[in-house]
């Protein structure tokens, strides 16, 4: 019986590097717009009310500025892990929503990992003021602000955590 991971075919191996393609250009575009068109520590600039504001900041460390200073040797460890993983779905195929997660994962750790490399400090630019909210309201402060790999990274991450809790469905006899 099919499960949520091995439903449909695997998808061909180019894929992973497809989809993690176009996500690094589309964050390494918006990256870029960003430091053309924002400038460091000016006001939010909505772009959807309350939803989401552009601002200008720079990370050296990871999220929530974890280990900031670090750019470097973070930057080799993302590009690591994000190349570890387009091998591993290149040599071990995985079911299509796998390598779809997968390839989320990756693409978000090679997109920041190219900032760390490059300048030394990932760009970020996304900020929501209603998930802002919503970490205010357990006094935690703002909600970080991010970019597309970040986005690409937890989004792919919260994805494999359901799918881990998807009970896989038993044959019926």
């Amino acid at each position: 019986m099919p499960t949520l991971t091995n439903r449909a075919p695997r998808l061909p191996v180019w894929m992973p590097f497809l989809i993690a393609g176009l996500l690094i250009v589309a964050d390494q575009a918006l990256k870029a717009w960003a430091l053309a068109n924002l400038v460091e520590r000016q006001p939010a600039i909505p772009f959807i009310p309350g939803l989401i504001d552009w601002v200008l900041t720079f990370n050296t460390g990871a999220a929530w500025s974890l280990f900031s200073g670090s750019a470097l040797p973070l930057a080799i460890g993302r590009l690591a892990v994000g190349l570890g993983i387009l091998g591993y779905l290149t040599f071990r195929p995985q079911p299509r929503f796998i390598t779809v997660v997968l390839s989320l994962v990756s693409a978000g750790a090679i997109g920041n990992a190219i900032d760390g490399i490059r300048q030394g400090k990932v760009t970020d630019m996304i900020h929501s003021p209603a998930l802002s909210a919503v970490t205010r309201a357990f006094n935690a402060g703002d909600f970080p602000i991010f970019n597309i790999a970040d986005m690409c990274v937890v989004g792919g991450t919260l994805l494999l955590l359901i799918a881990s809790l998807v009970p896989d469905r038993k044959p019926k006899l």
